[in-house]
């Protein structure tokens, strides 16, 4: 079945001066789905993020919201897309309904129910009409993606929606992101540094280096490439030996051997051939990699932060 695509980048480049910093992005966003963007600083996000919402230009390739062209249809583009690029903008010493009002009144036919709709989506309602400065930094984030989500898009853009906040409105904010996704349908676009939580967060990834992205996929599909097994065996070398057979083999300082992962029957397999040659399969032990692990292999070493 196709999924709807509700965000699609072609060929983006931009080059500043001289220099190419962007070099031919590809990836489209599906209705209903978290779609995180990794990178180190300096990897190109925010550049990308600041074309994807129009504050600047690219230099070659398209960006398509909702199947409008964001250069030649930038109004009905913009429609189907709310953004919060960096902090929400906020004044500390209006209550948040004033500034939600505010905001508002900048945009076409948004009335006091649509507001209310936004605030009760957020969670905002017991608070909505206190300072903004007695806000925590998670109540802030609330008020601006409540403020981002007035137009009705289609497309949420959220660069580094967890920073700043502790564990408990990390996985509020998690929890809340899931919500619109799964429950309101929108095509959530999330850049983070926080691996972890794109991990648990977000159903596809794209991970960008030096303005290249160097692969697109489901979380769960990248991380399984990585599965490993670990077997403790004695004898080492003639263990070694036999699982060369079938598959490519590490041997750690540790003694440990690691191989690919299989399926269980062929695990069965392996198994039984190292007991019948008399080696002894002391441990054997499934190697889940986390998005990190990941990151590190597909960049060659290079680290978030």
């Amino acid at each position: 079945m196709n999924k709807e695509i509700t965000l699609s980048v072609q060929g983006l480049r931009k080059t500043i001066g001289k220099k190419e910093i962007i070099h031919g992005i590809d990836f489209e966003l599906h209705r209903g789905e978290v779609f995180g963007f990794l990178g180190p600083n300096g990897a190109g996000k925010t550049t990308t993020i600041r074309m994807l919402v129009g504050l600047i230009q690219p230099t070659a390739g398209t960006i398509e919201i909702c199947g409008y062209d964001l250069k030649k249809n930038f109004t009905e583009a913009m429609e189907n897309l709310g953004c919060i690029v960096e902090n929400p903008e906020l004044y500390p010493y209006l209550s948040g309904w004033e500034n939600l009002q505010l905001f508002a009144n900048m945009l076409p036919k948004i009335g006091i129910e649509r507001m209310n709709e936004v605030v009760e989506l957020v969670g905002l309602q017991q608070r909505i009409n206190d300072k903004v400065q007695t806000y925590s930094l998670g109540m802030r984030q609330r008020l601006g993606i409540a403020q981002a989500l007035l137009g009705r898009p289609k497309v949420l853009i959220l660069d580094e929606p967890t920073n700043g906040l502790d564990p408990s409105g990390i996985r509020e904010m998690r929890q809340f992101i899931r919500f619109l996704a799964e429950q309101e349908g929108l095509s959530v676009f999330v850049s983070s540094h926080l691996l972890s939580e794109i991990q648990l967060m977000c159903d596809r990834v794209a991970i960008i280096s030096k303005g290249q992205v160097l692969q697109v996929g489901e979380v769960r599909e990248l991380l399984g490439q990585q599965e490993r097994l670990l077997w403790k065996l004695s004898p080492l070398e003639k263990g070694t030996a036999i699982l060369e057979k079938h598959t490519e083999v590490t041997v750690t300082e540790e003694g440990q051997v690691i191989t690919a992962y299989v399926d269980g029957h062929q695990t069965g397999l392996w198994i039984q051939q190292l007991v019948e040659a008399g080696v002894m399969v002391q441990e054997m032990n499934r190697q889940v990699p986390t998005l990190e692990d990941l990151f590190l292999h597909i960049t060659g070493g290079e680290t978030i932060d």
